[in-house]
């Protein structure tokens, strides 16, 4: 799908103000309703998350089940109803050169203004699960490469993210970081830092826009967006928290669905049914019926 004008200003805003280094907070989306609640608030960018998406649509961990056409659909639905940027975790690339080559093609046709590929191992495996191993580093750079020559605009940004850190140490994660920029990168994901202090030697080690990826209850110290700046991000990610969120509303209130036969003592808010329905879309629907209404 082509770009509307419109939104092609706004990822091409997005892409320059990543480049300038002007911190852009990102939250996760994961299905249609994420998307909705998500690209109403005013945010530069939205970021599709692998685990969310994969959990949501397939029901199932984000250990490398999900293949390219699952994912490329579901970034293609997302990007149809956003009108934020919106960058798209796709895992290793699903395969080798050529695969990186199609899926690069395959995203940015869909709509996404950047993809994120990663140098795990296939079938990878959620970044701060246990377990991980990465491909040799120079395969990776042959995968940016590839991901940066198969683009079709500038704008449409590549993340380069290493999961070195857990297997290897943060030494061999910022040499392969640094050759992924090298390799045509635009954006750095150094995946998984154990602490503040190593956030920090990241910023100063790499000289391209960098990632933080802030996952509540993972390896990572969860930072407020003032700190992450000051340390010298340039991207923070917030994936999980709308699943998080959702998954502990729902097990509330269906407990006390249950429990107790009903939901009105759940203590759960809840959206109010009309101004959900506006929200979904319902307002056009109306319109429709009322103007193509029978006599």
């Amino acid at each position: 799908m082509s770009l509307p004008n419109d939104k092609q200003a706004r990822t091409k805003a997005l892409a320059a103000k990543i480049r300038s280094r002007d911190l852009v907070v990102a939250p996760g989306v994961f299905d249609g309703i994420s998307l909705r609640v998500a690209d109403g608030m005013g945010f530069d960018c939205l970021y599709m998350t692998g685990y969310g998406a994969v959990a949501s649509g397939l029901g199932l961990p984000d250990a490398g089940l999900a293949t390219f056409s699952d994912m490329v659909g579901t970034v293609e639905r997302l990007c149809g109803l956003a009108s934020t940027p919106l960058i798209a975790d796709a895992d290793t690339g699903y395969g080798g050169l050529l695969n990186v080559r199609h899926t690069v093609r395959g995203y940015e046709k869909a709509g996404a203004a950047g993809i994120q590929i990663e140098d795990q191992e296939f079938p990878k495996k959620c970044g701060h699960t246990p377990g991980r191993r990465v491909i040799p580093m120079q395969d990776m750079v042959r995968k940016i490469q590839v991901a940066s020559d198969a683009r079709q605009s500038s704008d449409f940004l590549i993340v380069a993210r290493t999961d070195a850190r857990t297997s290897l140490g943060l030494d061999e994660a910022l040499r392969r970081a640094e050759a992924y920029g090298k390799a045509g990168a635009d954006i750095l994901f150094v995946e998984s830092p154990e602490s503040e202090d190593e956030m920090r030697r990241i910023c100063s080690a790499l000289d391209l826009p960098l990632m933080a990826n802030m996952v509540e209850g993972g390896r990572t110290p969860v930072l407020p967006a003032a700190r992450l700046k000051d340390i010298g991000y340039s991207f923070a990610i917030f994936p999980g928290t709308g699943f998080l969120a959702m998954g502990a509303a729902l097990q509330r209130v269906y407990q006390s669905l249950k429990d107790t036969g009903t939901t009105s003592a759940a203590g759960v808010p809840l959206y109010d049914f009309m101004e959900f329905s506006k929200l979904m879309g319902f307002e056009d629907v109306w319109a429709f019926d009322k103007r193509y209404a029978e006599d």
